[in-house]
C-alpha cells in the first residue's frame, strides 16, 4: 500500500513539471544597436578577420621588444673566473734600488746573514727597524731610508761605508750596542741628518757631525775630556737637544748655539764653570730664552760659586748649590 502511494505522488509531480513554461537562455540581439565596424580609418571586418595572422604580428612585435642576451660559449665562464682570480692576486714585489754597501735584490739589499734587509728587518715607508736581531754590523740599507733603528744589537764599529750615499737619512738610533769606535766624518756625508742617538755604548770619541743636527744623544758612553772636538756644536744653528749624561766629561762643551733648549750633563766630572759659559758678559741685556733645561747634578761642581753664569737664563741649572 505504501509503495502504491509513493508511485501516485511521483506521477503527480512529473505532470506538474511538464506543464510549467520552459526557461529560455536565448539572447535578443534585436535589442542591441547595430555597430558599423566598417566606418572610420580602422576598418574592422569580422568576415575577413584573420586571427592567425594577428597572432603572428603580435609574436613578431613581442620578439622585437625582448632584450638580446649574449650567452657565453662553453668554457668562457671558467676563463672569466680565472682572469678575476688573477686580478685579485697581490702585486709582485719589486726590486729596491741599491743601498749603501749592497746590491739591489728582492725587497732590499742582502745583509751579512744572506737575507734581504727588509725581510730580516721591518721596513715601513722610509723607516727600517732592525732592533734586537743580534747584528754585528750595520746592514746595507735601501737608498730611500729616512729613519734607521738598530737598537739592542751587537754592533761594534761604525764605518764611513755604512751610511754612504744615504741622502735622505734623517735619524739614526743605535742605542744599546757594543760600539767602541765611529770612524770620523762618517756622518758628514748625510745632508738631511738631524738626530743621532748612540747612547749606551762604549764610545770614547764623539764623531764630527753635520750642522743640520737638532738632537744628539751620546749618554752612557766613555767620552772623556778629549772626546769632543773643539767648538763641536758652534755652527749647529738648529740644535735643540744635547744629551751627554754619564760620561767622563770635565767641562761644559762651549760655545753652545742659541737654539739649544735642553742640555743634560749630569753624572760627569765637571768641577768648574766660567761666567760666560751661557751668558755674554759684554752684553748684560742678552737673554737666552730657549735654554730652559740644564742638568748638572751628579757633578763635583758648586753652582753657587758662579752666579753670573746664569743671569741670562730663564731657569737656574739643576745641581749642587752648596
Amino acid at each position: 500500500m505504501r509503495t502504491f502511494l509513493q508511485l501516485v505522488f511521483g506521477l503527480l509531480v512529473l505532470k506538474a513539471v511538464s506543464a510549467s513554461p520552459r526557461f529560455s537562455r536565448q539572447v535578443d540581439y534585436d535589442s542591441y544597436d547595430a555597430v558599423d565596424y566598417n566606418e572610420g580609418e580602422d576598418n574592422f571586418d569580422l568576415n575577413n578577420y584573420d586571427y592567425e595572422e594577428e597572432l603572428r604580428v603580435e609574436e613578431a612585435e613581442t620578439d622585437a621588444e625582448k632584450p638580446e642576451y649574449n650567452y657565453p660559449e662553453p668554457g668562457e665562464v671558467e676563463k672569466k673566473e680565472e682572469e678575476e682570480e688573477e686580478e685579485e692576486l697581490p702585486l709582485k714585489p719589486q726590486l729596491v734600488p741599491q743601498g749603501s754597501g749592497g746590491s739591489g735584490v728582492l725587497m732590499g739589499p742582502d745583509t751579512e746573514k744572506g737575507l734581504p734587509v727588509c725581510l730580516l728587518c721591518t721596513c715601513l715607508g722610509g723607516s727600517v727597524y732592525c732592533d734586537d736581531l743580534k747584528l754585528d754590523s750595520v746592514p746595507p740599507l735601501p737608498k730611500d731610508t729616512t729613519h734607521f733603528y738598530a737598537r739592542y744589537n751587537r754592533i761594534t764599529k761604525i764605518s764611513k761605508s755604512d751610511f754612504a750615499n744615504m741622502n735622505k737619512l734623517k735619524k739614526i738610533d743605535l742605542t744599546a750596542n757594543e760600539i767602541t769606535s765611529i770612524e770620523d766624518r762618517t756622518f758628514m756625508g748625510l745632508p738631511e741628518l738631524e738626530e743621532l742617538i748612540i747612547r749606551e755604548n762604549h764610545i770614547s770619541q764623539l764623531p764630527t757631525l753635520p750642522e743640520t743636527m737638532t738632537l744628539i744623544d751620546a749618554s752612557h758612553n766613555d767620552i772623556g775630556s778629549k772626546g769632543i772636538h773643539k767648538e763641536a756644536f758652534k755652527d749647529m744653528t738648529g740644535l735643540q737637544f744635547l744629551y751627554l749624561t754619564d760620561n767622563n766629561i770635565d767641562y761644559v762643551p762651549v760655545p753652545l748655539p742659541d737654539s739649544l733648549r735642553s742640555l743634560h750633563l749630569q753624572g760627569n766630572n765637571i768641577q768648574m764653570m766660567h761666567e760666560d759659559t751661557f751668558c755674554n758678559l759684554n752684553d748684560f741685556n742678552y737673554i737666552r730664552n730657549a735654554l730652559e733645561d740644564i742638568r748638572l747634578d751628579g757633578n763635583p761642581i758648586n753652582l753657587s760659586k758662579t752666579p753670573q753664569a746664569y743671569v741670562c737664563l730663564p731657569r737656574i741649572p739643576i745641581g749642587n748649590l752648596i
